[in-house]
């Protein structure tokens, strides 16, 4: 009998996951370096959907201590990927909303105290490392630096040119019409088009102050369609930060989910996802 993969992967949402990971990664603070080792670990706890780094404890330049203060509450934020997809965390439900078994530190160096920074999971197979809060430290693979999170390297983000009839419209408005969108196809995700442009209505949208980070394709600022009711944030443009993202900078992208897409002249049914509603975070 075949497998549908996405049920594999889906099917382990419930587990502590982890894949070792063969690039140098570095964690900094304050000018400090925290740890440097090329022997990191990609951790997702259970019902995580992105992964933070685990490390060889051996390589942290900093102490862990028992946490100096009490831990506070850490909001719990449950999101479906999709229809079929069992519950799981929103990338936005904190670190210290652990939920596998384990103990907190808070990481220590020489000028700064980093409360609950680091996690030891009691798990036999994950022994001698700490797992540590990605938003507490900048970071850098090889020499680059990541944002957002460890990037997973079983999610894929694919790129390609199209020629077919791009259509957006929103209360019966054309929002935007091209004939050279650039289609991008991330792993579990809808596809998503991103046009030029000089084919979008933008004088009928506004800038905003909104930005959300992708460590796949950078920092999104949103653009916003004022007589919409649901035409808040409802596109975005990524900044230049990622090579491996050239191809969509500086298009302008639309939530399919809050929008009516047709394709060669086909109405295409908007999907299901967390940003259905109101935007939880770039896609």
């Amino acid at each position: 009998m075949a497998t549908k993969l996405s049920e594999v992967i889906f099917g382990t949402f419930p587990d502590l996951r982890y894949q070792p990971t063969p690039k140098r990664v570095r964690a900094m603070t304050g000018g400090n370096t925290v740890v440097d080792t090329s022997y990191a670990i990609l951790v997702w706890e259970p019902r995580r959907v992105t992964p933070v780094f685990a490390v060889p404890e051996v390589d942290l330049r900093a102490e862990l201590a028992p946490p100096g203060q009490q831990a506070g509450e850490v909001p719990e934020y449950g999101v479906k990927i999709m229809l079929d997809a069992p519950p799981s965390l929103d990338p936005r439900t904190g670190f210290g909303r652990h939920t596998a078994a384990g103990e907190e530190f808070d990481v220590v160096t020489s000028d700064a105290r980093l409360p609950r920074a680091a996690f030891r999971p009691a798990d036999p197979d994950l022994a001698g490392h700490v797992v540590l809060d990605f938003n507490a430290f900048d970071w850098l693979e090889d020499d680059e630096e990541i944002i957002g999170h460890p990037r997973d390297p079983f999610h894929r983000v694919d790129i390609r040119a199209s020629s077919v009839t791009v259509e957006v419209r929103l209360d019966d408005v054309t929002l935007a019409a091209t004939n050279g969108a650039q289609l991008l196809y991330e792993t579990m995700l809808p596809v998503r088009y991103y046009i030029p442009p000089a084919d979008v209505r933008l004088d009928l949208m506004d800038a905003g102050d909104k930005k959300t980070v992708c460590p796949y394709k950078g920092t999104a600022s949103y653009l916003s369609y004022p007589p919409a009711e649901n035409g808040r944030n409802v596109a975005w443009m990524y900044d230049q930060r990622f090579r491996d993202a050239a191809q969509i900078h500086g298009l302008v992208c639309f939530f399919n989910e809050r929008v009516d897409i047709t394709v060669d002249g086909v109405r295409q049914e908007r999907p299901v996802t967390p940003w259905s509603t109101t935007p939880a975070g770039s896609p």
